[in-house]
């Protein structure tokens, strides 16, 4: 417990003290490059690690959502990067942002390490929020992977780097990666789980949400998952004005007449908007009209209307086996005899939802979503 209990203590600091402390770095710059995706990720030059800390470079500017995608129990650290000059995006209210050529979206993936040994990563409880243990130490975090969005003339380009056994940088991969690792709880219980970084086929499984034209898009810089405070330059400021003063966003409205996802964890808000922001996150960019998943007629969107679309009382159309026996996607008040609940405590392929993105259960979204459903009012009729 006293690994946890030193490890907590810096998460509270979070990514600011990071940038603060490391203030009196020489600044970097990041580097668009406009056609081939170089070898290694610092060629990019998003951020540097050479002091042991990892310090952003000029102009790179971190972010946070609402309500996270859950991949493994990892924790993230999301950035933008607009080039200097460039035109600001177009704000598009139930969109992602019209962001310029050369913009760069990275999202690096780690976990809190244990000296116990070199795969095993610590599962630290984010119960007063989304907790990002501060990367000015990296000898106490294990990097996994960077995963770039880069902005190019003919759209978006999704680019994978796997961070290298030393640590000393992250190298392209096209085919994706596997490694075997131990994840220890705040109880000392032991998970060994198999962490999936996805190839250049399976990013655009999930960045394609428009099964149609299947071009690859942002998901988490849309505006409901960013409209929130945040701490930059010692101050809290709704993330959607900073991009704004930072010249990235244009024509910003006010933050409180902008739709703003819930925070999954806050046990103040309604339990409602927070299942549904939870769906919408990890589920939404299949489960919408026009995604991949367009054919089940589940739509998990905010947009969607409780009822069928929504998977109350709703027959499954192409779940095979993934139905458990089940007969309804969501049962009112009857957790257990949803198909929704069932493939989300699932881990085995063919069977869990989401596919791609997890072997592991996350056991807090599948508290809350059936604490959701428990609550739900009606009758399924046969």
């Amino acid at each position: 417990m006293q690994r946890f209990a030193k490890l907590l203590s810096v998460c509270t600091a979070g990514l600011t003290s990071l940038l603060l402390a490391n203030c009196s770095q020489p600044q970097l710059e990041a580097t668009f490059h406009s056609e081939d995706n170089p070898s290694l990720l610092s060629d990019w030059g998003v951020f540097d690690i050479s002091s042991g800390a990892l310090v952003l470079s000029d102009g790179v500017v971190p972010y946070d959502l609402n309500t996270p995608l859950f991949t493994d129990y990892a924790h993230k650290l999301r950035t933008i990067w607009v080039p200097g000059g460039a035109q600001p995006a177009a704000f598009v209210a139930d969109d992602y942002p019209d962001f310029p050529v050369g913009t760069v979206i990275s999202k690096t993936f780690y976990y809190p390490s244990d000296p116990a040994g070199s795969n095993v990563v610590l599962k630290v409880s984010d119960v007063e929020g989304q907790l990002n243990p501060a990367l000015d130490n990296l000898s106490e975090v294990r990097l996994m992977e960077t995963r770039l969005l880069v902005r190019r003339d003919s759209g978006w380009d999704a680019v994978s780097y796997v961070w290298n056994a030393e640590q000393t940088d992250a190298v392209l991969t096209k085919i994706g990666d596997a490694q075997s690792l131990v994840l220890v709880d705040e109880d000392e219980t032991q998970s060994e789980f198999a962490y999936i970084v996805p190839d250049i086929n399976q990013c655009a499984g999930c960045h394609a949400p428009n099964n149609t034209t299947r071009e690859i898009a942002p998901l988490g810089v849309r505006p409901r998952h960013l409209n929130k405070a945040y701490l930059h330059d010692d101050r809290q400021v709704n993330q959607l004005t900073y991009l704004a003063e930072q010249g990235m966003l244009a024509d910003v409205l006010d933050p409180d007449l902008i739709a703003r996802n819930a925070d999954w964890m806050d046990l103040s808000t309604d339990l409602n908007a927070r299942a549904r922001s939870y769906l919408d996150i990890n589920c939404s960019h299949c489960h919408n009209p026009v995604g991949p998943a367009d054919t089940s007629g589940l739509d998990l969107t905010m947009a969607s209307a409780f009822g069928p679309e929504l998977g109350v009382c709703k027959l499954p159309i192409a779940a095979g086996a993934g139905t458990g026996g089940l007969a309804y996607s969501i049962v009112p008040s009857e957790p257990d005899a949803s198909i929704l609940l069932h493939r989300m405590e699932e881990t085995s392929p063919g069977t869990m939802m989401p596919e791609l993105g997890r072997s592991l259960q996350h056991a807090e979204g599948v508290a809350l979503i059936r604490a959701w459903i428990a609550e739900m009012e009606g009758q399924c009729t046969s």
